[in-house]
């Protein structure tokens, strides 16, 4: 077997796989379909468009460090299969408002939120699940099929879904059937859980319940600082970087005067990229920290010579850039998280991880549109990439630094017990 596709020779990584294909095209489908719901309820309206996302994505940030704590606690097989129907639930709900024709918006906003309930949950266990399917020196492997997996459905998805809702009329109703074939499509990982084979799963022993818990997760990344220097990382890309949308839009409109088709076509060249990353980060066996910080480097370059670039044709050349040197900061971080984190730990350690790689979206999104609006579009990546680029930098710097501190205290200690 090709060394890019090494994990899918495990045949519980092999199921598991599958059945996230289907479950990724599905949820992408629902991307679509949901937006376009919104906008046929409200006229258009682009702020219902942010609340609903906003509902959908704010569980992740507020309950994330109870669901790391509880992938600690309970088996994650089972966990993950509880999740998943969690989250067909409210979209079968949805789907079938829809097509009834009694869905309304508060009924998007209350399911948005209940799914993104649901996803939270769904998250830490499912990160953390990939080190107990596979051999160690397999799990940057896995970890890149992974992001390959989702990417590739970012590619089929959402034009499954403009084809099929265009195909059914454009109304709410095929909009419903859309979002109930993404609930139908969750059958596939939870059927995919259950045929694994639980005896050859590496699963550690639960976490001592106790109050604290939580707290001795921050404890032990605090301790921690190649962890640190990993999620500090994280933070500068995704507050600052990791804007694509906002940024391709406005650069699309703003600079090179481009409708929505050439707009749409700078989502498939990035995400292009992000596959390719992700391919390639499949192919590697082991990550080390310095590979995390010299992509988010290379991808501030890149983002800030995207913001100067004279043409639409230059910029979407180097959409696909971006995406592979995102994606492959993205991939490696994950990957070092889960490898040097104790098994007792990971679920919590990788909520840690999840919260900081979104939480700082809702603090830059605001600044780079604030900077579109008042220095124009092309500031929002060259100031964006050179932000990321600093941050990055103070970030590798500081742990630099802590590291000849320790080196100092560590020659100081053997000095005095040889004296």
């Amino acid at each position: 077997m090709s060394p890019t596709f090494r994990s899918l020779a495990n045949a519980n990584y092999r199921l598991y796989a599958a059945g996230g294909v289907v479950s990724n095209t599905g949820t992408w489908m629902q991307r679509v379909a949901q937006d376009w719901l919104v906008l046929l309820l409200t006229g258009g309206s682009g702020a219902a468009l942010g609340i609903t996302t906003g509902l959908q994505f704010l569980p992740m940030l507020l309950l994330t460090p109870f669901a790391g704590l509880l992938a600690d606690r309970m088996p994650k097989l089972r966990l993950l299969q509880l999740t998943n129907i969690a989250m067909a639930v409210p979209a079968l709900v949805l789907g079938v408002l829809a097509v009834t024709g009694q869905a309304e918006v508060w009924h998007v906003y209350v399911l948005a939120l209940l799914l993104g309930v649901a996803s939270a949950f769904d998250a830490p266990a499912r990160q953390s699940f990939v080190s107990e399917m596979v051999e160690p020196e397999d799990l940057a492997n896995a970890v890149g099929l992974n992001s390959a997996s989702f990417n590739a459905a970012r590619l089929v998805g959402p034009g499954l879904a403009g084809l099929l809702i265009s195909l059914l009329g454009g109304t709410v109703v095929a909009t419903g059937w859309v979002i109930v074939l993404n609930a139908i499509s969750y059958a596939a990982p939870v059927a995919a859980l259950r045929r694994m084979d639980a005896t050859r799963l590496d699963t550690p022993e639960p976490s001592q319940r106790g109050p604290g818990a939580i707290r001795e997760g921050v404890r032990y990344v605090r301790n921690r600082p190649d962890l640190l220097l990993i999620l500090a990382v994280v933070f500068c890309t995704g507050t600052f970087g990791l804007n694509f949308q906002m940024t391709s839009a406005l650069m699309a409109t703003e600079v090179f005067g481009k409708g929505s088709t050439e707009y749409g076509l700078l989502g498939t060249f990035l995400a292009v990229g992000s596959l390719t990353g992700a391919l390639l980060a499949a192919r590697r066996e082991r990550v080390r920290h310095r590979l995390v910080v010299g992509a988010a480097l290379a991808f501030g370059a890149v983002e800030i010579v995207s913001g100067l670039a004279p043409s639409y044709l230059t910029f979407a050349l180097l959409a696909p850039v971006l995406g592979l040197t995102s994606l492959t900061m993205i991939t490696a971080a994950n990957t070092f998280m889960q490898l040097n984190t104790s098994a007792g730990m990971r679920g919590r350690v990788m909520a840690l991880y999840l919260m900081v790689f979104l939480g700082g979206t809702p603090v830059g999104s605001p600044v780079v549109g604030w900077i579109g609006e008042v220095m124009g579009a092309r500031w929002t990546l060259i100031l964006g990439g050179a932000f990321t680029m600093a941050g990055v930098a103070a970030a590798a710097l500081a742990y630099l630094a802590m590291g000849q501190r320790q080196r100092r205290a560590g020659v100081l200690t053997l000095a005095h017990a040889s004296e």
